[in-house]
């Protein structure tokens, strides 16, 4: 009987996490689609605002355009808070062993959280680069010049590294005229061209991100790799989001306890004699924890968006492997995954990223105490 009622606690703890982080991520969503659009959009001479994003996206998709994505954030989400709120509470209570408080200092709940971080970053990053993919897809309007009578003709690497996808064949067409002068003419050289994968646009260019959105198209052209594309600046952002996060939450919780604790008579020996604080004060420090977690960290957050939409087909990458492509940048550079191209752009909307992440956090712990006590009350 006891182990029927633990099963059916644990259901309806994951229930009501599961439909706070899916109440949390729709109605914050379209913030998230602004900040991706600004990371990814901007340049150094170049500094778009949310309000010409969101007009853009809704001339060229709709209001629909705001929630592209919006499932594989989803689930992404369910995995990596789940892991996030798993491994931290595993640790804190391997903190908290032995302990007559029952308490964590905030240099634990930081370290606690930093490897929380690690975990998250490792389970949500293949979903977080399909999330960001499609975003960009909507605001980005895509036409083709090549005629219908030609799309019949596309060549076998097309077809093998991109399903549906068509070279242009105007550009390919410039191309052989520009090797015509060549003595020993190829007797089908659009067709030799086509063979080749960095002439897949017909122009030697790499094929458009909106191009290779679907997981499909990511693993035939990029590699299986590629979903993890970023995870070092993906690391650094949820370590340090994760750490800040639960460093800052444990101290204003226990700010809010010793405030409750004033006046009590006779004065509380620990924290179970203060009591549970309400849940609006949990979640408001909760709200107040991911601004500042996602203002420290913003800068990783827009390192990885602008690495999600870079294409890197699987060829380049094994051409790098062998001639021992050095990344570029200095050593913190490399080791947070960050591009020197991107240093001037780094704080590029962070202020929606802080008014999201605060929300989120906030409707997150507040909708999950409101499911709690209704599944409880029933």
């Amino acid at each position: 009987m006891n182990e029927l009622l633990q099963n059916h606690l644990f259901a309806t703890h994951a229930i009501a996490a599961s439909a706070s982080v899916t109440l949390a991520t729709a109605l914050t969503y379209p913030l998230d689609t602004i900040k991706t659009l600004i990371q990814v959009g901007s340049g150094p001479s170049k500094q778009l605002t949310a309000t010409q994003l969101l007009n853009r996206v809704q001339n060229l998709s709709g209001n629909s355009g705001l929630y592209s994505g919006l499932g594989w954030l989803t689930y992404g989400r369910i995995l990596g808070l789940g892991s996030r709120f798993g491994v931290y509470e595993i640790l804190s209570a391997f903190y908290k062993d032995g302990r007559e408080d029952n308490y964590v200092y905030v240099s634990e709940a930081f370290m606690a959280g930093m490897a929380a971080g690690v975990a998250e970053s490792l389970l949500s990053s293949p979903f977080e680069i399909l999330k960001v993919r499609s975003q960009v897809n909507s605001a980005s309007r895509v036409t083709s010049t090549t005629p219908i009578t030609e799309k019949r003709i596309v060549a076998p690497v097309v077809t093998r590294l991109l399903h549906g996808y068509t070279p242009d064949m105007k550009a390919l067409n410039h191309s052989d005229g520009l090797l015509s002068i060549l003595n020993a003419k190829h007797p089908n050289m659009i067709g030799a061209l086509q063979e080749y994968p960095w002439m897949m646009t017909g122009s030697g260019r790499l094929p458009s991100v909106c191009d290779v959105r679907k997981a499909s198209d990511i693993i035939s052209l990029e590699g299986w790799g590629a979903l993890w594309r970023g995870l070092r600046s993906g690391i650094a952002r949820d370590s340090v989001f994760c750490g800040i996060f639960f460093s800052s939450w444990q101290f204003l919780h226990q700010a809010m306890l010793n405030w409750k604790a004033v006046g009590m008579d006779p004065p509380p020996r620990s924290d179970e004699e203060i009591g549970p604080l309400s849940p609006l004060a949990v979640s408001v420090a909760a709200g107040v924890s991911g601004t500042l977690a996602a203002a420290a960290s913003h800068s990783f957050d827009t390192a990885k968006s602008r690495s999600e939409c870079a294409v890197l087909p699987k060829f380049i990458s094994m051409e790098r492997r062998l001639l021992k492509w050095k990344v570029p940048g200095k050593r913190f550079e490399k080791l947070t995954g960050i591009h020197p191209a991107d240093r001037n752009l780094l704080y590029r909307g962070i202020w929606v990223r802080t008014a999201r992440s605060g929300l989120a956090s906030f409707l997150i712990v507040g909708s999950y105490f409101l499911a709690i006590d209704h599944f409880v009350s029933y």
